[in-house]
């Protein structure tokens, strides 16, 4: 069984490790905006609040999406692994995640570390609408904000491993894999 939460700053190069570490360890990757849109496409009960929540610009709660991530965990293909993209943002949400898990626990939380002035060239590049140097700014700041607390929850409990983010997609997933192991035989 392999359980895995993915933490880094947008443009650290997340969706693209996702993707081969689903596939090296057969397991779903798992991110909470998609779970959100597909509990709201399928009218779920939290689906619904999500719904409303997000209707009026207001942000879901960490106990919603506690909720939905815990339907998507009991699904079968999770029962073997998952790779977290995007949960836990919060404490609170790092503290359900483990109370869910119970007795259980994450085998790593990945913090792929990249300076700033490199995501902000990485996002630059993408050329997406919503990548103005404002915005890319706040990202930056909410990841401190925000992600820098659960770095040091993780590292406490002993499932942080932090992996250069430079490199070749191959070189990061060398890495990536090699610290997941170490890590995993502690």
């Amino acid at each position: 069984m392999t359980r895995l939460v993915i933490l880094g700053k947008q443009g650290a190069g997340k969706g693209t490790q996702c993707a081969l570490l689903a596939k090296h360890y057969h397991i779903p990757h798992i991110s909470t905006g998609d779970m959100l849109r597909t509990a709201v496409a399928e009218g779920t009960h939290l689906g619904l609040q999500a719904k409303a929540i997000m209707e009026a610009g207001e942000l879901v709660s960490d106990e919603i999406i506690l909720g939905i991530v815990h339907e998507r965990l009991t699904q079968a293909d999770a029962q073997l692994g998952f790779l977290l993209d995007g949960f836990p943002r919060t404490d609170a949400q790092a503290q359900g995640l483990m109370a869910m898990l119970a007795p259980n626990k994450i085998d790593v939380a990945l913090d792929i570390d990249v300076p700033d002035d490199v995501v902000t060239k990485r996002m630059l590049a993408r050329g997406r609408d919503d990548d103005t140097p404002e915005a890319m700014q706040r990202r930056l700041e909410l990841y401190q904000t925000e992600t820098a607390p659960l770095l040091e929850l993780f590292s406490k409990g002993g499932f942080l491993v932090s992996v250069d983010g430079l490199g070749t997609e191959l070189e990061v997933h060398g890495r990536v894999i090699d610290a997941i192991e170490r890590n995993r035989s502690l």
